[in-house]
């Protein structure tokens, strides 16, 4: 991966990330936020993989499918906030040239894994409330792996495409980053070519890895609330909004963001709304996740005082 564009960077061979604010007092307490934030989340998503681990009551395609989330989510925050928080307490905030085009890289497969699978959870939720009798049968073991298999070749794809195009253009100085890690749009900044095909090749991968998932979820809510208003116990009509709403509030906290950074036009470029917008959908839907799994969801929350029962007896 570090070839690409090897005979066109010459001049650079490492990149300043500029990060957030450069006083040492907003740094430090940036630094302990972000901190925090980062142990929280990978203690809430590894502890809902787990107990979905631990659990057969959670041994179906819902709870597989979220299992995967957490996943994705622990590894997406580590692509990023770890060199985060280095370049909060390092003098020198610097990332090389090899090692830029492997953050971009995980970071796009990672992305672009959560979008599929943001559609893939949607398409359950819909066969199980529009088609409860056939549930099995369409979201059966090796269907749920063959979904998860097509998702990561996806997301390999569209990662490759997005990195190859972006580091194979010329980077001749400056090499500061406006940005807290290797971001398509704030590298793109830096290139002394000219970028309008990569601005409507990033339009065009966004319409594909980010509508197109985004007009399943919404296909599929639209015939979900159209069957939940067709049940007649008001009880099964809550119990349903119920299940859907999680789903629903994380979608929307990913998509928004992600939509506005990368299916916008060049000219709208702002640097410290994108580092906003990336901390978004990239940090705070990480960390919501498991609190908002866990507190609207039963099973997991039943899981979870099982687990500590167990234990209890245990001891």
């Amino acid at each position: 991966m570090q070839s690409l564009g090897k005979e066109n960077h010459s001049s650079v061979s490492e990149f300043i990330l500029l990060g957030f604010s450069s006083e040492s007092q907003v740094r430090m307490a940036l630094f302990t936020f972000f901190l925090l934030l980062y142990l929280i989340t990978l203690l809430g998503n590894g502890l809902i993989t787990t107990l979905i681990y631990l659990d057969s009551r959670l041994h179906t395609p819902m709870y597989f499918f979220l299992s995967i989330l957490s996943m994705v989510d622990m590894s997406y925050v580590t692509t990023t906030v770890p060199q985060m928080l280095v370049n909060m307490v390092c003098p020198r905030r610097t990332i090389s040239w090899g090692a830029c085009i492997a953050q971009m890289f995980i970071f796009l497969v990672l992305g672009i894994a959560e979008c599929v699978l943001y559609a893939i959870m949607a398409y359950d939720r819909y066969v199980a409330i529009c088609f409860p009798l056939h549930y099995t049968l369409l979201m059966s073991r090796p269907i749920c792996i063959k979904m998860v298999t097509v998702c990561w070749s996806i997301s390999i794809a569209g990662a490759l495409v997005y990195t190859v195009f972006t580091m194979h253009l010329p980077y001749c100085g400056p090499q500061k980053i406006n940005h807290f890690f290797c971001e398509v749009p704030a590298v793109l900044k830096l290139a002394c070519a000219d970028t309008s095909f990569n601005d409507w090749l990033d339009f065009i991968l966004g319409f594909i890895l980010l509508l197109v998932p985004l007009s399943l979820i919404l296909a599929s809510y639209l015939c979900i609330f159209g069957s939940i208003f067709r049940i007649r116990s008001s009880q099964g009509r809550l119990k349903s909004i119920s299940t859907c709403a999680s789903h629903i509030t994380v979608v929307t906290m990913f998509y928004a963001p992600a939509m506005i950074m990368y299916m916008r036009p060049s000219s709208w470029y702002d640097p410290e709304r994108d580092k906003k917008l990336a901390l978004f959908y990239n940090v705070v839907s990480a960390f919501l996740n498991p609190i908002i799994y866990s507190l609207r969801n039963k099973d997991v929350k039943m899981a979870f005082l099982k687990v500590l029962g167990d234990r209890g007896t245990a001891q």
